[in-house]
Order: structure tokens, then C-alpha cells, then sequence
């Protein structure tokens, strides 16, 4: 037995998720596609690991622009065809950025704290993933689903750390300690609010 969709209720939750994971990909997009656009920390990575850095920019926007699409039940229940595919697409979306990620988190500023703490997210995205491909594999739906709610959580890292980021500085903490709270911060509150949704055996979908 599958897990239950969402009450119509909590459509609202889903366009709002949707809305920003497309944000925060268009703004990937214009980092990866522009010269001189984002952080200057990107810019100089795009200089010394130009290929773990486009990897992850360009995996990291296409997982973020698909993965909304895979809790959309009327997709999943009409078209699944389409369901599968956007799948199959996330899936590879992942594998290619969160290998940039893996290579980038030895490399992130403001040192080991940060280091680990993106390290530990780019091996949990890519572990998930992979576990929830081999769930559909083996055909256990409910156990996908619940593989994929973890998966897209830590896939949003990358809008929760774009909120979480600013906020830190308009509270007035100093950067250094403000980018190592939220290498951690970004995805930890992500992964518990996911482990909820999976124990009330509900998913993050719209009706």
C-alpha cells in the first residue's frame, strides 16, 4: 500500500516549494551562464575546478527545476510517462551535481566546519537518490516515495541556505560564523522535516 497524497490543502505548500526551487534555479542558470554573475568565490571556482563547478551548477538547477514535478499527483496519476521520465532526469541531475558538490566541499570557504557540512549533504543527496532509484527498481513504490521526499529535501538545501544566509546577516552575525551555521543549517532542518512527513506517511505533493 502506497502512502497517502496531501489533503488539497497543502497544494499551497507544494506551488510555494515549486516557486522557489524554480527561482533558485534560473538564478543557478544565470551563475553558470554569465561571466561575471554571482559570488566572487564562484567566479574564482570557476577558474581553478571549472568542471565541478558547472557540474554542480547545471545538475544542481535541473534537479531543483524537476524534482517539484515528481510530487505533482495529478503528473503522476495522468501522465506517467512523463512522471517516469522527469524522474529519470532528476536522477542523473543528481548523480552530476552532487559528484561537483563532493569534489567542491573540500574546497568551500571558512574551512572544515563547512567542509564537512557540504560533504555530508552532497553524500546524502547522491545516497538517497540512489537508493530511491533502486527502490523503483525493485518495484517497492511507497519505499521510492519516501527515498524521493529525502532526496528533494536535500536537493532545496539550496534555497534554504539562499533564506537562512541573509537572515544570519541581518541578525549580525559575523560571515565566517554565519557560512559555517548554515553549511550545517541548510539542509539538517530539511532532512528532519522530510523524516516527519515519511513518519505521518504523508508526501509533499499537490492534489
Amino acid at each position: 500500500m502506497t502512502t497517502p497524497l496531501l489533503p488539497a490543502r497543502h497544494s499551497g505548500a507544494w506551488a510555494t516549494m515549486t516557486v522557489l526551487a524554480l527561482i533558485i534555479a534560473l538564478y543557478a542558470a544565470a551563475v553558470a551562464i554569465l561571466p561575471r554573475f554571482g559570488p566572487p568565490f564562484v567566479a574564482d571556482r570557476k577558474a581553478a575546478m571549472p568542471l565541478a563547478i558547472y557540474a554542480h551548477l547545471v545538475g544542481g538547477m535541473l534537479a531543483l527545476a524537476l524534482g517539484p514535478w515528481q510530487f505533482n499527483a495529478r503528473i503522476r496519476q495522468r501522465m506517467l510517462r512523463v512522471h517516469r521520465w522527469t524522474g529519470r532526469g532528476y536522477i542523473v541531475s543528481v548523480l552530476v551535481g552532487g559528484a561537483g558538490a563532493l569534489a567542491l566541499a573540500p574546497y568551500s570557504m571558512q574551512g572544515f566546519v563547512t567542509h564537512l557540512g557540504f560533504g555530508m549533504l552532497a553524500t546524502l543527496w547522491l545516497l538517497t537518490t540512489a537508493i530511491a532509484y533502486a527502490r523503483i527498481r525493485e518495484g517497492d513504490i511507497a519505499a521510492h516515495r519516501r527515498w524521493m521526499t529525502r532526496s528533494y529535501a536535500l536537493t532545496l538545501a539550496a534555497v534554504t541556505l539562499r533564506i537562512w544566509l541573509p537572515i544570519s546577516q541581518i541578525a549580525g552575525m559575523p560571515f565566517a560564523d554565519a557560512y559555517q551555521a548554515v553549511a550545517w543549517f541548510c539542509w539538517v532542518p530539511n532532512l528532519i522535516v522530510a523524516e516527519w512527513i515519511v513518519i505521518a506517511r504523508l508526501e509533499p505533493v499537490s492534489s
